[in-house]
């Protein structure tokens, strides 16, 4: 059937839309890449618009001088990486028995764990439970806190009644399977998008994360590097990383401008490089996940 003109007027105006979102999405992002190889006085002055002016590579230069900066970056791929192997085992621990149907108080348990997800013991008690526990200025506090994800067992959960058929499961427990036995060599086989999309929700928590370190962690060589950011953005700590040789305040103000953007690009290099990866379940995934069980 041929295109009406209204439709067509239509494609027109979902495009436009579409394009002017993107653009707006984008751009910033865009910016923030262009300024980081340009010099900090055409940053200040405001000619950066399209492309790089002054080319340079100065401020990734101190970035990789900074003891401080490349510290964090590996305490958070660190946690990062701990915390995600972490956060998924105990999301498939809890998300297989709740799937199942011969699986004795489920729904109690399932009620129990949404509780949590509307009522929580605050901020204070929190940092109490926290210290009386050991865990303050420790490898852990990063880690055990937000070890597993309510929301992502529910999508989780749902995934396996949604897409394992029940009967693949009772034939691996007639060849000899146990439940974990089943659950290893069966269901999560099967599970693959779900578990690439987990990954990535978690990843990019901890990536991200930088409110934990705040209140638990006061050992510099621990933070994150999400802290150092925080610091060179909102308190301007970036002092170490300008060279003896500036002479001047103005100076001095020029190159935390260009190190700023250097380092959110250098920040979010690594997320960026996982999407690609896991694009290809990333849709299933939710989709599957979020249809109601």
């Amino acid at each position: 059937m041929p295109a009406t003109r209204e439709d067509r007027a239509f494609g027109i105006v979902v495009y436009a839309v579409l394009g002017i979102v993107s653009l707006i999405v984008l751009y910033p992002l865009y910016y923030v890449l262009i300024a980081s190889f340009s010099e900090p006085l055409k940053i200040m002055n405001g000619e950066i618009w399209l492309w790089p002016k002054g080319f340079t590579i100065d401020s990734y230069a101190k970035i990789l001088d900074n003891d401080a900066i490349l510290r964090g970056f590996l305490n958070t791929v660190l946690y990062t990486v701990a915390g995600t192997a972490l956060n998924l085992t105990m999301t498939v621990l809890a998300a297989y028995p709740l799937s199942r149907s011969d699986f004795v108080g489920r729904s109690l348990f399932m009620g129990l764990m949404v509780f949590t997800m509307f009522f929580g013991g605050g901020l204070i008690p929190s940092y109490l439970l926290i210290k009386n526990l050991g865990l303050l200025d420790t490898f852990w506090v990063m880690i055990l806190p937000g070890a597993v994800s309510i929301w992502n067992i529910i999508i989780m959960r749902t995934y396996f009644q949604q897409s394992i058929p029940p009967e693949i499961q009772e034939a691996a427990v007639i060849d000899g399977c146990s439940s974990f036995g089943t659950l290893l060599r069966v269901v999560l086989p099967l599970s693959m998008p779900i578990l690439a999309v987990t990954v990535l929700f978690y990843a990019v928590g901890h990536w991200n994360a930088f409110f934990n370190a705040l209140l638990y962690l006061s050992d510099r060589p621990k933070f994150p590097l999400q802290l150092i950011l925080r610091e060179i953005l909102i308190q301007g700590q970036t002092d170490d990383m300008v060279r003896a040789s500036t002479e001047s305040a103005i100076k001095a103000r020029q190159a935390v401008e260009g190190i700023k953007y250097a380092v959110l690009i250098v920040a979010n290099i690594p997320m960026l490089l996982l999407y690609p990866f896991l694009q290809r379940y990333f849709v299933k995934g939710i989709l599957v996940g979020a249809i109601k069980g």
